[in-house]
Formats: structure tokens, C-alpha cells, sequence
């Protein structure tokens, strides 16, 4: 059956099952999404069982939008929505895409604008005809997340279009009778880094990351030339799980070279992926290394990314359903849940995942309605990885804090932009709210107050404390008086040349790189001042040569020379703060798991790790366990 047929047909179906007096324009597939125009569409917002309804006889995700015809003028829409909002919602701003018939409002508590169980959105729906979308500003000012918004805003024709090839691509007909399901490792097995899966049926083939190990220049990009991954416009579609660049830093470059399909991630995910890949770039052309893609490339792909909330079941291809869960990684990290036919097999990819408390999300999600094969990360898999409490880690980092500023001195730490720097964020703001650490300035370097900016903006994904005190008592940690971006050299210079007691996170989190070069450069020499590792340091970097303990570290002088720069600071080494699961989370993560998996493959860790919780969990759990290497094919089904 040809699109348009099947299109008509739906359009019958629905015309069918609507009550008396309630009809419809138009129908079409825009992403994963049907939509369906009216004329009418005060009497959809009347009834909402009309849509819940009709999603349940045809089994897919349906969007009604107003006929353009019968839309109230953006300026007089704004008066209406305005006197049935809350002025304590705090509007910033509105958008009308009369090609959607949406209007997208802008609130600091968008709570208040949706009202209870949608109350509110339904009542502007009738008043004005536009469908009503609320977004939250942005309580910190994030420069990603409002060129996001505003390309958005200003590529919404063409991405319409996009959309519209999408949704026709995965709601084409099946047309093989053969039942199979094969997973295809391209990278990031045995290893750490270029995470990249392929999970193909007859009818589909989706990949699953596609990252680069910046770290490596001989194993630094997954296996994309494989003749079964050839061409990229076979591809249906790409899912990224979280947004560190091991996990998504190359999928500008499959635009580059033919593909054209849709990106499904979370919404903080692209935001953060966006950041990430544009730094990226402008490293690589700092450094004179090649440039994979550029600006260009990023922006392409940023039109065709589609976002999902974690627990929304989507259409990605004509016979693999995709759900996201809460992996507890980075913000928007995501645990994938793909099922797969009418019931055929069910595969979850875990991408990385914490299975324990942190100070900014729950657990990751370990409950699916049907899982068979699941592909778990096992950086800390090997039997002697086992990681402090976080309890113990916090109050470590407190003590030494505390004692540093004691003896005026200066604490230097360095951070990975996204996670890590919050979490310790936090963990300082509380100790100094509770009078735990003297009120000193904590500076933010490098690109953590613009990840930090994102954290801010999608509190949703934070985890129950964090909302409670968000949303409820109407504090934000991340908005406390005692943190400081540091937005310009001459505020950099200040602090290096009148050292005061403070705290200063600056990127990179392995001090390959970035400002906190210029940190440890001037702080290094003094007794007094303490260096702070929360993250792991890899072999080759400056951090893990401090860690083994030289005394004098050879650096670039920033004029084509070398200094020699006497390390005399005190050096601490805190673990506690990982995003990943440690051994024992691993193995109570499986336990745990409903319902229990029939096999386990590992993958995102050295080889002894890998191979090391494979062995373990087949032990324990009695299944079907693998270490996977890269440019094997499996079959699962």
C-alpha cells in the first residue's frame, strides 16, 4: 500500500469514529506523530477523550492542530492567554508557527500555564484555536538553549518538511515475512570510547550512538565503513543515549556523508549535545587536529533531532517501537528499551547508567514491560571496582576544603563540564548554606556554567529531592550567591594574581587542556593550596602524571617554549563521584532487574572489565552472557 493510501484510509478510520458534529481537514504523519487539522478544534479540547480514543483504535501517538483558517490573530491570542494564566507564571515570551497552528509560551513556572491535569491549556485551546506549548525559561541564562530555540523558531518550514519524509519513511509498508533481529558492535566494545551499535531486522536498521574517542588518534571513530552499514541513507534512524562526546561526538559527520534521517534523543540531551559537538570542533581547529564536520553540519542534524520524554513510546521504523528511561547518568541520559515487531523480541541499551543515589538524579530505571537481550555499559565491571559511598566522598570533599581555606589557601579542581561539576556544585552550596564550609566564592571556568545554564532549565529530569526544593520551596542550588562564572580572561587574571581563599572548577576534567591549565600553573608552587580529583584521570593525561607524583611538570609556556612548573600542592584523590555504576551496583542492577533478561552482552569497558562482570553475572544469574567485540554481528533472533 502506497503512503498516500494508507493516509486516506487513516482519515476514514477517524472520520468513522468521531462523535457527531466533530470533523477534520486534514491528516498526515509529521515524525513519529499522526496529525490530524480541524476546523473545530475547541471541540477536541472539550473532550479529551476524543484523541485518547482514537490513539488507542489506530495505536499510535496523534497530535490534533487547528485549520490555519480559523486561528485568532497572534495579538489578540496573547491578550486571551494572558487572562487565563496566573501572573505569578511569569510569561517571557510567545511564538505563533501558524503552520502548525502552535504557540509556544515561554514561563518561568509553566506548571501554572498548563494547569491542573492540563486544565488551563485546554481552556486556551478554546479560546484562542492555537495549540499552546509551554516551554520554561531558562532561570540561568543559557546561550545554547536559546539559539536552539531560536533556529528552531526560524528553520520551522523546512523542518516541518523533514518531519513530514520522516513520518512517511517510518510508516511505510512491511514487506518481508522473514523474522530476524541481528546487533552489530562498531565500537566501543572492550573499550572506552566511539560507542556505536547497529540493530537491524529485514525491514530496519537503527544505530544506537556514534561517538569518538578523543583520547586516540589510531582507534578514535567507530567502524562506520562496513558494507552492511553502506549507505547511510539506509539508516532509519539514530538514537543517542547521553551526550558525552564518546556516545554522540561524530553523528554531524553521518550528514555529512548522505544521511537523512531523524535523531531521537531527550530534549536536555540534544541541548547538551549541541554545546559538546560546536566545543568539540573548536578544540580540534585550537589544536590543528582534523576537523571532522563543522558548524554546519551540526545545525543540520540539530533540524532533523526529535525529542522524547523518558517513559513516551514512539513509532521509529515500521516495526521498532523506542522507549526512554531514566539512566541516571548526566542529565537526559537515557536507558533505550526497544521492542521489536508485534512482540518479537525486546532489547534494552543501557548506554551508561548509575544504579545508586546522586545528589542530581534517581537510580537509573531497571523495570521494563518485556526485556530478552540487554547490552550493558561495564566500566567498572572488573570484581575490584568498587566505589566509596557518597556520604564518604562528600564529606571528604568538605574536610579538605575546609582545611585548605583554613590555611588561606586556594582549592583547584578539575571538572568535567557536565555532571560531575554539578554534582560537587552541590554538595559545596549545601555546606556552605549549613555553615560546614566558610561563605567564600566558588568560580566556574571553561564550559561549566553554560552545561550548568542547561541543568537549570530542565529541572524535570533532576532528581526528587532537587524538584521538592526547586519546585516547592522555591530554591535552586544552582542559582547561589556563591557561585561566580568566570566569563573573561581579565576576571581569570584577577583571581590568579590577588589569591584569596576560594574554590575554582574549571574544565578539562583531566587537565588535558583548558583553563584550569592556567590555574594549576599559578597555584602549583604553594603548599598551601590543595588539587581536587573527582573524576578519572587517563593514562597519558597531566592529571594522571600528578596523581603518580611528579614533582615537576613540564608544560607549554603559550609561547612556543616549555616551562617547568614545581608541583607543592596538596593532592587529594576523591572517588564517590562517578556517573557510572560501580561493580556492586552492576551486579544488584541485574538482580534486580524485571523481568530478568535472557542473555547479557557487555561492552564500554577495558577488557578485563568486560569480560570480568560477563563471567560474574552468568555465574550468578544463570543466562546467556558475552563480552562483545567490535565488528561482531549477533543474532538475537
Amino acid at each position: 500500500m502506497v503512503i498516500e493510501d494508507l493516509i486516506e484510509q487513516l482519515k476514514t478510520k477517524i472520520e468513522t469514529n468521531l462523535p457527531q458534529g466533530v470533523s477534520i481537514s486534514e491528516v498526515e504523519f509529521e515524525g513519529p506523530q499522526l496529525v490530524i487539522y480541524t476546523e473545530e478544534p475547541r471541540k477536541f479540547a472539550d473532550d479529551g477523550n476524543i484523541v485518547r480514543n482514537l490513539a488507542k483504535i489506530l495505536r499510535t501517538r496523534i497530535v490534533v492542530r487547528p485549520d490555519p483558517k480559523v486561528l485568532i490573530p497572534p495579538e489578540e491570542s496573547i491578550d486571551l492567554i494572558k487572562k487565563n494564566v496566573p501572573e505569578e507564571s511569569a510569561i517571557t515570551d510567545f511564538h505563533f508557527d501558524p503552520d502548525v497552528g502552535e504557540v509556544i509560551i515561554e514561563a518561568e513556572k509553566p506548571g501554572l500555564v498548563i494547569g491542573k491535569h492540563g486544565e488551563t491549556l485546554r481552556e486556551i485551546t478554546k479560546q484562542v484555536g492555537w495549540t499552546p506549548k509551554v516551554v520554561r525559561t531558562p532561570p540561568i541564562k543559557s546561550r545554547t538553549v536559546n539559539n536552539i530555540r531560536e533556529f528552531m523558531k526560524k528553520n520551522h518550514k523546512e523542518r516541518k518538511e523533514i518531519l513530514k519524509t520522516i513520518g512517511r519513511n517510518i510508516h511505510r509498508e512491511s514487506t518481508s515475512k522473514d523474522q530476524w533481529v541481528r546487533l552489530t558492535s562498531l565500537g566501543g566494545c572492550r573499550e572506552v570510547g566511539r560507542s556505536c551499535f547497529v540493530l537491524s531486522t529485514p525491514e530496519s536498521k537503527v544505530m544506537i550512538d556514534c561517538g569518538v574517542n578523543v583520547g586516540s588518534d589510531e582507534n578514535m571513530t567507530p567502524y562506520l565503513y562496513v558494507p552492511e552499514l553502506q549507505p547511510f541513507k539506509q539508516l532509519d534512524a539514530i538514537i543517542v543515549t547521553h551526550a558525552h562526546l564518546d556516545h554522540q561526538g561524530l553523528v554531524p559527520l553521518l550528514y555529512k556523508y548522505g544521511y537523512e534521517g531523524p535523531i531521537y534523543c531527550t530534549p536536555p540531551t540534544r541541548d547538551m549535545m549541541v554545546l559538546l559537538q560546536l566545543d568539540y570542533i573548536d578544540v580540534a581547529a585550537k589544536d590543528g587536529k582534523r576537523i571532522p564536520y563543522d558548524s554546519a553540519d551540526v545545525r543540520n542534524a540539530l533540524k532533523h533531532t526529535i525529542v522524547m520524554d523518558y517513559e513516551e513510546v514512539t513509532d521509529i521504523a515500521p516495526d521498532i517501537k523506542l522507549t526512554f528511561h531514566n539512566a541516571g547518568h548526566i542529565i537526559g541520559s537515557s536507558i533505550s528499551h526497544f521492542h521489536i515487531g508485534d512482540g518479537l523480541h525486546n532489547v534494552v541499551i543501557t548506554g551508561d547508567f548509575k544504579y545508586g543515589p546522586t545528589r542530581l538524579f534517581n537510580p537509573a530505571v531497571n523495570k521494563f514491560p518485556r526485556v530478552e537481550t540487554v547490552i550493558t555499559e561495564s566500566t567498572y565491571g572488573a570484581s575490584n571496582a568498587l566505589q566509596p559511598p557518597l556520604k564518604d566522598a562528600e564529606r571528604h570533599l568538605q574536610q579538605v576544603i575546609r582545611d585548605t581555606i583554613q590555611q588561606e589557601g586556594v582549592v583547584v579542581i578539575p571538572a568535567f563540564a557536565v555532571g560531575r561539576s554539578q554534582e560537587v556544585m552541590i554538595v559545596i552550596e549545601e555546606a556552605i548554606r549549613k555553615g560546614i564550609i566558610d561563605e567564600i566564592p566558588v568560580y566556574l571556568d571553561g564550559m561549566i556554567w553554560e552545561a550548568t545554564a542547561i541543568h537549570a532549565t530542565y529541572p524535570e529530569y533532576l532528581n526528587n529531592d532537587l524538584r521538592k526544593l526547586i519546585f516547592q520551596k522555591g530554591q535552586n542550588p544552582f542559582l547561589a550567591e556563591c557561585f561566580k562564572p568566570v566569563d573573561s580572561n581579565e576576571l581569570r587574571q584577577k583571581i590568579i594574581n590577588e589569591p584569596h581563599p576560594c574554590v575554582i572548577l574549571a574544565t578539562s576534567g583531566m587537565m588535558n587542556g583548558g583553563p584550569v591549565i592556567e590555574y594549576f600553573k599559578a597555584f602549583a608552587p604553594s603548599e598551601k593550596n590543595t588539587l581536587i580529583f573527582v573524576g578519572y584521570q587517563a593514562d597519558g593525561t597531566l592529571g594522571r602524571r600528578i596523581q603518580k607524583g611528579w614533582k615537576e611538570i613540564p608544560l607549554s609556556s603559550g609561547r612556543g617554549g616549555t616551562e617547568t612548573i614545581e608541583m607543592n600542592m596538596n593532592v587529594e584523590v576523591i572517588d564517590g563521584f562517578s556517573g557510572h555504576s560501580d561493580r556492586r551496583q552492576l551486579m544488584e542492577y541485574f538482580k534486580k532487574m524485571r523481568p530478568q533478561p535472557e542473555r547479557i552482552f557487555t561492552e564500554h569497558g577495558d577488557e578485563r572489565s568486560c569480560v570480568d562482570l560477563a563471567s560474574s553475572l552468568y555465574r550468578k544469574r544463570k543466562v546467556e552472557t558475552r563480552a562483545l567485540t567490535n565488528l561482531e554481528t549477533v543474532r538475537l533472533v
